[in-house]
């Protein structure tokens, strides 16, 4: 196995936050309608993709019903959904649509994390929780170090957890005072990765039409332009 293979494998079995570790796993058993003839993941949902991407896109936390029922994140759901789509009309993933863990889906030059790895109440982990889950983005990111040039935050969620790890594991203070977040927003040093902004893929911002699909393939464009 590969060291990313050996994290998504110790990722996997993690149980340090209660409250996670009851819901996500109370979901499991619990099930949607439309989906119980399924067995569900139920545990934490490890990174996907390229083991040398120059991207990494950093969410949230996996959908109840989505990475915590396939096992793959973003897989499942329709925030996964529109984001797939983008990535492969912009050449990054080999397909448009990711519906289970052994559809063939493939992305190239894209590594794919969440900020905290088991899916949340309400969608919403608390400080604490995103704290103690850095460890996991934390050891993640050091095995990426080598070959990402350019970390697209999808949220304001992600673009705030980043910049502790990125101090832990660059070893560079973060910029004071810290860049906001918005949908386009660039960071850019010597030292670190490339943060390009974007908003969340969820519903409540794909539905409403703050973020559109041209919207979302300019920034995967402009991520492609920064990580070349």
């Amino acid at each position: 196995m590969t060291e990313l293979a050996d994290l998504d494998a110790e990722i996997s079995e993690c149980r340090a936050c209660p409250r996670l570790v009851a819901w996500r796993e109370q979901v499991a058993r619990e099930k949607r309608a439309a989906f119980r003839d399924q067995e569900y993941w139920g545990r934490p949902v490890p990174g996907f993709g390229d083991e040398k991407a120059r991207i990494l896109i950093l969410g949230l936390a996996p959908a109840a019903h989505g990475g915590n029922r396939t096992g793959r994140i973003f897989t499942g759901d329709r925030s996964g959904d529109v984001l797939f789509a983008s990535l492969h009309r912009v050449g990054l993933a080999n397909q448009a649509l990711s519906v289970s863990i052994d559809d063939g889906l493939r992305v190239t030059g894209v590594r794919l994390a969440a900020s905290v790895r088991c899916a949340p109440p309400d969608n919403k982990p608390t400080p604490q929780e995103r704290e103690t889950c850095s460890f996991w983005l934390e050891q993640e990111v050091a095995l990426l170090r080598p070959t990402v040039r350019v970390v697209v935050a999808l949220g304001a969620f992600a673009w705030a957890a980043w910049w502790p790890v990125a101090a832990r594991v660059y070893g560079v203070a973060p910029p004071r005072p810290r860049p906001a977040f918005g949908h386009g927003a660039l960071w850019t040093g010597t030292d670190l990765p490339a943060l390009l902004g974007s908003y969340h893929v969820s519903q409540q911002n794909t539905f409403t039409g703050r973020l559109t699909p041209d919207m979302l393939d300019a920034i995967f464009m402009e991520a492609k332009r920064l990580a070349r």
